[in-house]
C-alpha cells in the first residue's frame, strides 16, 4: 500500500451510479478524524467508467470503494489485481501502492461484510459447518452475487448454492466465474416453484438486487420462489444487502415469516477494517476506534431519509 504523509490533504471516494444517499460518509470522516488524517470521503457520482478511472488516479486520491456498476468493469482499468479480487471476479476497494509509478490496485472486502452479517445472528446449534455443511440461497446474479457465492463456499460451509435470477446468462456466468475459487460449491438456478419444492431448505439467504416491485413474468417467478423458501419452517439467516429502502420488501417479508435478518447497512462496517488497513497502513488502523464508527454508521442510518422511506 502507498505510504501517505499523514499531514498532507487527501480524498477518499464511494464511485458508483446512484450514491449520493449513502450514510458511509460520516463514519469514514470519523474515522479519519479520530486517526488524525486530513482526508475527507465523499460519496461520488461517476456517469461513465472513465470517470471513475480518470478520479483513481489523481494524486490527492488516497482510496476508493467501488460499487454498482463499475465492480467487474473497473478490474480491467487497474494495473495490479490481488488475489481476492481475481478469484471473486469482482473488485469493490482501491488502494495504492508506490514505486517508481504510483500503482492502482485492487481487492474484494465485500465478502467479509456478507461474512460479517450472517454470523450476526441464528442459532449457533444449526449453523452450518465442515462437519455439517448446508445450502445457501442468493438472490441476484450480479457483482455483488461473487462475493456471497466466495463467503458462503469458503467461509461458511455451504456447499449448495441456490441462486434466484430473471436472466439466465448471469447466472450461467456466475457459475462459470465461481469454478475459480478453490473450493466450488454446486449452484443451482432455481427457475421455478416446483423445482424449489424438491430442494432442501436453504440456511442462508443474500439478497443483491435493488428493490422494484415485480414486473414481469420472470421477476415474478423470483418472487415467489423466494416467498416459498421463507415459508418453509426451517429458519436460519437472512442478509438484505439492499438499503435503499431500508425496510426493503423482501426484508419485510422475512421478518413476517419469523426469519432472523441483518440489515444492509451493516455491510458497510464490517469492511472498515481492512479498507483503512490498506489506504492508512497497519500501524494507524491498529489505532481505529471500531465501536465508535459503527456508532456512527448506524446513527448515520436511523437519521437518513434518503434510505428511511
Amino acid at each position: 500500500m502507498v505510504q501517505q504523509t499523514q499531514s498532507e490533504e487527501r480524498t477518499l471516494h464511494l464511485v458508483g451510479v446512484g450514491v449520493t444517499h449513502s450514510i458511509a460518509p460520516k463514519m469514514h470522516n470519523y474515522i479519519a478524524k479520530t486517526l488524525g488524517l486530513p482526508w475527507t470521503f465523499y460519496a461520488t457520482e461517476c456517469q461513465t467508467l472513465n470517470e471513475l478511472h480518470e478520479l483513481g488516479q489523481k494524486s490527492t486520491t488516497a482510496g476508493l470503494v467501488v460499487t454498482m456498476p463499475y465492480k467487474s468493469s473497473i478490474m480491467g482499468r487497474l494495473d495490479e489485481l490481488d488475489d481476492l479480487a481475481r478469484i471473486i471476479g469482482a473488485c469493490n476497494n482501491v488502494y495504492y501502492k508506490d514505486g517508481d509509478v504510483r500503482q492502482l490496485c485492487g481487492t474484494n472486502t465485500d465478502w467479509r461484510g456478507i461474512k460479517g452479517c450472517l454470523l450476526e445472528k441464528g442459532d449457533e446449534g444449526r449453523r452450518p459447518s465442515n462437519e455439517s455443511p448446508a445450502s445457501a440461497l442468493i438472490v441476484g446474479a450480479g457483482g455483488a452475487s461473487r462475493a456471497a457465492v466466495y463467503a458462503l463456499t469458503m467461509h461458511l460451509h455451504c456447499l449448495k448454492i441456490y441462486v434466484l435470477n430473471r436472466d439466465d446468462q448471469e447466472v450461467l456466468d456466475l457459475i462459470r466465474d465461481s469454478e475459480r475459487l478453490p473450493t466450488v460449491s454446486e449452484i443451482v438456478h432455481v427457475k421455478s416453484l416446483e423445482q424449489a419444492e424438491t430442494l432442501e431448505g436453504p440456511y442462508y439467504i443474500v439478497g443483491t438486487v435493488p428493490d422494484f416491485e415485480p414486473s414481469t413474468d420472470s421477476e415474478r417467478t423470483v418472487a415467489s420462489v423466494l416467498e416459498y423458501f421463507l415459508s418453509r419452517p426451517e429458519k436460519g439467516v437472512l442478509l438484505e444487502m439492499c438499503f435503499k429502502p431500508r425496510r426493503t420488501r423482501m426484508l419485510k417479508l422475512a421478518e413476517k415469516l419469523g426469519w432472523p435478518c441483518v440489515e444492509g447497512t451493516h455491510v458497510i462496517g464490517y469492511q472498515i477494517e481492512e479498507q483503512w488497513r490498506l489506504w492508512a497502513g497497519e500501524e494507524l488502523v491498529s489505532k481505529l476506534d471500531s465501536k465508535g464508527a459503527w456508532k456512527v454508521l448506524n446513527e448515520a442510518a436511523e437519521e437518513s431519509k434518503a434510505i428511511n422511506f
